[in-house]
């Protein structure tokens, strides 16, 4: 944490000192300055336990502005730091990012566009479709909806899972499964808005694994997690195994419980199709040396923004979208929902869509 805390001062220090030096008049430098030091002192506020500690609309407030805040300070840091490398090579006069009305009014309405777009384009639920050949372990055409990473919280509210519940009913499904994080860090929104009421409006059958978020959840709410689940009328799947109708569904506890079940611990009907819910994308082999035919996890958000999403590219086999390796089908969502600020550039919010079919068709891709 101390790490993180350094070099977010050093980046933001970085940036306001370019923010201090780009505009020709002094009122503004100091109106600048002084919005991003409130920006990443409410983005540090949210992240600590006293945010439920406040009023509630004025957590709301503190999460949502401080979080984007920290969005727009970054890619001010990416301009700013390859401004200065122009600037280096000589290709960049000095003038322009210093006492400049032109250049501050460009950058002002480059960030205001390309901030209307990326939470336009999270708002943006794509619908991902998959069609498996199950060779025979299902004896009827079965639709499974999956999702992950919902995070709802201070940002993602009931209105937005509303709208997120009615997208699935309208695309209808024998089952939805959940891939973690349904909850974003804390359980007072969820139960100041009631949105377990929200969840039981799903018509269908839900299923879920935990995420990392259930945990830090948990660790300050002990109990209300399992309990919230319950009252929403999910079934959780803590290294239990359930079997539905042709599907066995395992869901894996997650990896921030070190003494969870192994893969290879789960016992699937011989007969039956075997879906693996596992968060964190990591071991993939081991779902194939299990006999697991579908895992289906999420976490990585894909980065959520690029240039972050090269990073989750580095760090994981499959950071996001389908995988066929041997037998085993793997898909890793980038998340319906999202953590910190509402907004995606290069990457995408989506919902999956997967067809499992009885008889011997040609396996599809994600339509995405």
């Amino acid at each position: 944490m101390a790490v993180i805390l350094l070099l977010l001062l050093l980046l933001t220090g970085y940036t306001g000192w370019h923010l201090w030096m780009l505009p020709p008049v002094a009122w503004m430098r100091w109106t600048l300055v002084g919005v991003e030091a409130a920006c990443v002192a409410m983005a540090v506020f949210s992240l600590t336990r006293y945010l439920d500690r406040v009023p509630y609309g004025l957590a709301v407030a503190v999460y949502n502005a401080g979080n984007k805040g920290l969005v727009v300070i970054f890619y001010l840091f990416l301009f700013f730091l390859a401004a200065d490398l122009l600037r280096l090579l000589h290709v960049l006069p000095t003038a322009w990012i210093r006492d400049s009305w032109v250049s501050t009014g460009v950058l002002s309405a480059a960030m205001a566009l390309l901030f209307v777009y990326a939470s336009l384009h999270y708002e943006h639920k794509r619908r991902v479709e998959l069609t498996i050949d199950t060779h025979g372990k299902v004896d009827h055409p079965v639709k499974v909806l999956a999702v992950s990473d919902l995070h709802l919280g201070y940002h993602n509210r009931r209105a937005d899972l509303d709208r997120w519940v009615a997208m699935l009913n309208h695309e209808g499904g024998d089952m939805l499964l959940m891939a973690g994080d349904l909850i974003d860090r804390s359980m007072r929104p969820l139960l100041h808005e009631d949105m377990a009421e929200g969840l039981g409006g799903l018509q269908m059958p839900v299923y879920a694994c935990l995420g990392n978020h259930e945990y830090y959840a948990a660790y300050y709410s002990p109990g209300e997690v399992e309990q919230f689940y319950s009252e929403a009328g999910i079934t959780l799947l803590r290294d239990t195994v359930v079997n539905a109708g042709d599907v066995d569904i395992a869901g894996r506890d997650d990896r921030t419980n070190s003494r969870r079940k192994g893969i290879d611990e789960f016992v699937f009907r011989p007969a039956a199709f075997a879906v693996l819910l596992d968060h964190q994308p990591y071991h993939l082999e081991e779902a194939g040396q299990a006999g697991v035919d579908l895992q289906i996890s999420g976490h990585t958000h894909r980065g959520q923004i690029w240039p972050l999403s090269w990073i989750t590219d580095a760090l994981y086999e499959c950071s996001w979208g389908e995988l066929r390796k041997g037998a085993t089908t793997y898909y890793v969502s980038s998340g319906l929902g999202i953590w910190g600020a509402k907004y995606r550039i290069g990457t995408q919010s989506e919902y999956v869509v997967i067809n499992l079919m009885p008889g011997t068709v040609e396996t599809t891709g994600a339509a995405q």
